[in-house]
């Protein structure tokens, strides 16, 4: 047996999430977020791909190369009263000694060498391993015991766009930015834990600001509801005169201030 396996790639995931931000804990709850398997060319991967078309979902596998290391210990999104901090084997953290990821996602169509998928919880370029269809008789048990994640409770809250966020959203993704997948992706689920989101709450947690890169969405809670109000640019005036552009958007802010200073 040899010391180490090599694998190679055999495509490269597209899609509009770039950060891991931009994605659920799980694909599933990122409906709506259509990506593509675009496979490699010349190597007859349109042939394998024979039959695949007749399934509703697949199994991707694919490379975390966002990551450098593993962790033993990790926090699990939504913690119970009993599990704080759990086994990276007892969970899905992406800090893995192997950086292989799994993910089920729904199958839109395959055309040629390109699959395209929506609910999936990966990011833009990331290199692809393997498909596998998903097979309900043989890969789902839902009546199966699930450890600690049968203890989690989960705060679920209804988001309402204002007319001015709503406004402000539909120029921002004429510019390739929908920064309300963003909000439901941190704020519909247990919107209060802030270890691991981006959120700062007012005194008595009725109002918060999200931030996302920097753009930032003021919003407010009564009872189980959120309603996002408006968004505004993270850069002060003086930053957006400067040429330096550390993140490469300045002149997208630019356009947006000028809409809605």
């Amino acid at each position: 047996m040899p010391d180490a396996f090599e694998f190679r790639e055999i495509g490269v995931f597209k899609c509009d999430a770039e950060y891991k931000h931009d994605i659920p804990r799980q694909g599933v709850f990122n409906q709506n977020r259509v990506g593509k398997i675009i496979l490699n060319k010349g190597e007859n991967f349109e042939q394998g791909l024979r039959g695949l078309e007749g399934f509703e979902r697949i199994w991707i596998i694919f490379v975390l190369n966002r990551n450098s290391s593993w962790k033993p210990i990790v926090s699990p999104p939504v913690q119970t009263a009993t599990q704080k901090r759990i086994g990276v084997f007892a969970s899905r953290a992406p800090y893995r000694p192997n950086m292989i990821g799994l993910s089920c996602v729904k199958l839109l169509s395959v055309e040629g060498n390109v699959i395209t998928v929506d609910e999936s919880d990966i990011l833009n370029d990331t290199p692809i391993l393997d498909i596998k269809p998903y097979i309900p008789k043989a890969d789902a048990f839902p009546e199966a015991v699930a450890g600690w994640v049968d203890e989690q409770v989960i705060s679920k809250f209804e988001l309402i766009k204002s007319d001015l966020f709503e406004k402000q959203n539909k120029f921002l993704q004429g510019l390739n930015s929908d920064l309300f997948n963003i909000a439901k992706v941190q704020l519909e689920e247990n919107p209060f834990n802030i270890e691991r989101k981006r959120i700062k709450f007012n005194k008595d947690q009725t109002s918060g600001v999200l931030s996302y890169r920097m753009f930032r969405i003021a919003f407010s809670i009564e009872n189980q509801t959120i309603t996002l109000k408006q968004i505004y640019s993270g850069y002060s005036k003086d930053e957006l005169n400067t040429l330096e552009d550390k993140y490469n958007d300045k002149d997208i802010h630019r356009q947006f201030t000028q809409n809605f200073n």
